[in-house]
């Protein structure tokens, strides 16, 4: 049966992300502690940073508190990226050196 990492609901088989958070479902629940690497209000955002850090072989996960019902800006559309509190130290490294080779904006 497949778990949210997240809300640690189970599921019938077939369904694939958490009907309540967003996440991507798990066919093991295992604890870890998680944390909260970075965030934005872009899913798209998050995804690529996601994405990145998978790239580097950090498991990662999106908590997606948006409700798409209710389109709002600000701490209420927060969407989080999280990694196993493990992995925090080497997930906030790479986070920073992506973010200091990015090319800087024209004037």
């Amino acid at each position: 049966m497949p778990f949210c990492p997240n809300c640690t609901y189970e599921y019938k088989e077939g369904i694939k992300v958490c009907p309540d958070c967003g996440t991507s479902l798990v066919e093991e629940l295992i604890d870890h502690d998680w944390v909260v690497v970075y965030t934005s209000d872009q899913l798209y955002d998050v995804q690529m940073m996601k994405d990145a850090l998978e790239s580097a072989e950090i498991d990662a996960t999106i908590l997606s508190q948006k409700d798409s019902s209710f389109p709002v800006t600000g701490d209420l559309a927060v969407i989080k990226l999280l990694v196993k509190s493990e992995d925090a130290a080497s997930a906030l490294n790479f986070i920073k050196e992506l973010e200091n080779t990015k090319p800087e904006e024209e004037e």
